[in-house]
């Protein structure tokens, strides 16, 4: 039995102490929060709770995966993992609704509308492939098994390996539903001429298996996450203020903890501060951070307005442009997540969240800052609505890049630095390990932080994996 310390008490903390603790290790998470889930935070707003983080979940084949995994491993207890940690997932009608210049759609793309056939295609070429993504998100890239999904996918995507540039490729595909798959890049923080072709499939993957949320919001699953681990004896302690992390040491403000192993899912600039001492600046090339304002409405939006909205900027591009210089674009992309009284949450009004993307430039943003009130007042002109939104609100919570910044990556940068398009795959940098510290081992946004709660927990099943192997 060896000895280990979490570091985060985020999905991916949660998830590995509970693989790690279920197969017999002593292991501790601590968190400087006060809460469980990381980005995923639960918060109330005039009496209603609202998930902060991924709104949304998607391959829950991985979620099911894990559950079998934390069941082998301890295969003489009592309790299997569906019994300490069910989670009931609600398909929604539709991906999302979509405005772009002056189109409107929903994806799936409905028979009667012009894109219909070209999206039937691209739907039919490339929903097969969330098997094989499935099956890549539960295994190394270099795991001999993982070879035949990689060979499904290299078949798809051949030699162009940029998400743009696979979609250059399709002639056949009218140019505005091109831009419309392509800023879904915008998940990993990233413009689509530096994600890999993956990206592409993601929409049709989506549209064909169909989006999720718990019943109570995504931030069920953090909760049943805990419940795992305390169930398997992890010891989490939040607010616990870490100070220095070294060779199988790890320092708070009130303790020291020694441990044969570290697992760390800290920002990597976070962690590489508290091992030298030296204060971490924004990286120079930073994915995006958001402007996030949670709210509880006066009264129910109109009765068309679908679960999850995305508004589009005009022009892209000057989107993608904008971000990589951490300064504020002309117009964003936003997200408008609307739920009504009972609905997922079990709240007695109707709540709203209106998911800004922005620059991460580590600065405080409000309601009143001019160029929030510019997009809210756009974004809610394009979704039909004769007000701006916040003219309906009762009450409201505004999370801006100063706040991510403050316990994830410097800037507020939501996926931290970005990395060239080869360390995407299995040459990703940090590797979830180092030869030179074999004390320590990396999850979550440590390693790969961008694709969503399914990479999240896969990621940390692949790493955990490894450890678990020498132990």
């Amino acid at each position: 039995m060896s000895k280990i310390i979490v570091l985060g008490a985020g999905l991916s903390g949660l998830a590995s102490a509970s693989l790690l603790a279920r197969a017999g290790h002593k292991v501790t998470v601590l968190d400087k929060q006060s809460w469980l889930g990381g980005k995923s935070r639960r918060i109330e707003v005039a009496g209603q709770i609202m998930d902060t983080g991924p709104a949304l979940v998607t391959f829950t084949g991985v979620w099911d995966k894990l559950l079998k995994r934390y069941d082998e491993l301890g295969a003489s207890q009592s309790k299997s993992a569906s019994e300490i940690a069910e989670i009931n997932f609600v398909k929604l009608n539709e991906l999302g609704r979509y405005f772009y210049q002056d189109q409107v759609t929903d994806l799936p793309v409905k028979p009667d509308h012009e894109w219909f056939e070209a999206w039937d295609r691209f739907e039919k070429e490339h929903a097969p492939l969330s098997e094989p993504i499935t099956e890549l998100l539960t295994k190394m890239p270099t795991d001999p098994a993982s070879l035949p999904a990689l060979a499904k996918l290299q078949k798809r995507y051949g030699l162009r390996l940029t998400t743009s540039w696979y979609l250059k490729g399709l002639r056949w595909m009218p140019e505005e539903l091109k831009d419309i798959i392509a800023i879904h890049t915008l998940n990993a923080g990233i413009a689509p001429t530096k994600t890999l072709a993956l990206y592409a499939s993601m929409t049709a993957v989506m549209a064909a298996d169909g989006i999720k949320v718990p019943v109570g919001g995504v931030n069920e699953i953090a909760q049943s996450l805990g419940k795992l681990a305390v169930a398997a004896g992890v010891k989490i302690k939040l607010n616990q203020q870490i100070t220095k992390v070294q060779k199988r040491q790890v320092h708070t403000a009130a303790e020291v903890y020694n441990a044969d192993y570290i697992v760390s899912s800290l920002d990597p600039q976070v962690l590489k501060t508290l091992m030298t001492g030296k204060k971490a600046f924004p990286a120079k090339h930073r994915s995006c951070s958001g402007i996030a304002i949670y709210a509880v409405l006066k009264k129910p939006l109109p009765a068309d307005t679908v679960t999850h909205s995305v508004v589009m900027p005009d022009d892209p591009q000057e989107l993608y442009d904008s971000l990589d210089a951490a300064r504020l674009p002309n117009q964003t992309m936003a997200f408008v997540n609307y739920y009504q009284a009972q609905e997922i949450y079990p709240n007695s009004k109707p709540t709203v969240a209106v998911l800004l993307t922005a620059p991460a430039d580590g600065k405080h943003y409000d309601l009143n800052h001019p160029w929030v009130k510019n997009e809210v007042a756009r974004i809610s002109s394009r979704m039909g609505l004769t007000e701006p939104i916040t003219e309906l609100f009762e009450d409201s919570m505004v999370l801006d890049p100063e706040y991510f910044g403050s316990y994830g990556a410097p800037g507020g940068a939501l996926y931290g630095a970005t990395k060239p398009l080869w360390q995407s795959g299995p040459f990703h940098n940090p590797q979830y390990k180092n030869p030179l510290r074999p004390w320590l081992y990396r999850v979550g946004a440590s390693v790969h932080p961008g694709g969503g709660i399914p990479a999240v927990l896969g990621g940390a099943m692949n790493s955990i994996a490894g450890l678990l192997k020498k132990n």
